[in-house]
């Protein structure tokens, strides 16, 4: 298994309105959060982002993976759960001829995705990735696996594993504390698996991933 590194830490902390979002998370509202369409990135607060648009926030977090990892020019990059593109825009602008390719389960988010990615990410499936073994020199995944239950995180983590010819990084929701988890599960909407650190250890060891890791802690 890899190291523990938060290449997350410059990014703004949000402003989540907990008791707002405890009091609107419906069984309704999380059915159509989890179809990741409109709702979820771009309609009201309570489905999700509350509108998911380009800030420029990313660029110190591709600054920090350029540098962990030695980024250079013809380097291939895989983004899982990529959203609108919005990390592959900003390494593209840290090195204009990198090779930048993202999925993501939301045929609405890729139809929106940033104007400079356009070509460059597409609807996939994280669990069955159509890219030949050892394809990307680094693959990543944010706030993504969580969304799976334990057994497809297995097989998601197998298929990072595949696809990487060396690093690899990936981050997932988690909690330290009985309160920290009380907060995640009145805050997130989508999650299908979650843990505390040590039962995340746990499934890396169980799918044999070796890349780096860090925690999302709502707090």
């Amino acid at each position: 298994m890899g190291r523990e590194i938060d290449l997350l830490q410059s990014l703004p902390k949000g402003n989540r309105k907990l008791k707002e979002r405890k009091r609107a998370r419906t069984p309704d509202v999380i059915d159509q959060a989890r179809k990741f369409g409109e709702l979820y990135f771009d309609g009201p607060r309570e489905y999700g982002y509350g509108g998911y648009y380009y800030d420029g926030r990313w660029q110190s977090v591709a600054r920090q993976i350029v540098k962990q990892y030695n980024i250079a020019s013809g380097m291939k990059i895989l983004d899982i759960g990529c959203a609108k593109g919005f990390l592959l825009k900003d390494l593209k602008d840290q090195i204009p001829d990198l090779n930048v390719f993202g999925i993501d389960i939301s045929s609405y988010a890729i139809k929106n995705c940033h104007p400079e990615v356009v070509g460059d990410v597409y609807v996939g499936d994280a669990k069955t990735l159509f890219f030949p073994d050892n394809s990307f020199d680094l693959v990543i995944s944010i706030n993504t696996l969580h969304n799976l239950y334990e057994s497809e995180v297995l097989v998601a983590l197998q298929e990072i594993e595949r696809v990487s010819k060396k690093f690899s990084y990936i981050v997932v929701d988690s909690y330290r504390t009985e309160e920290e988890r009380e907060l995640f599960e009145n805050w997130v909407l989508t999650a299908n698996f979650h843990g505390y650190p040590q039962e995340w250890q746990h499934v890396f060891e169980k799918a044999r991933y070796t890349g780096d890791y860090s925690w999302t802690i709502i707090n």
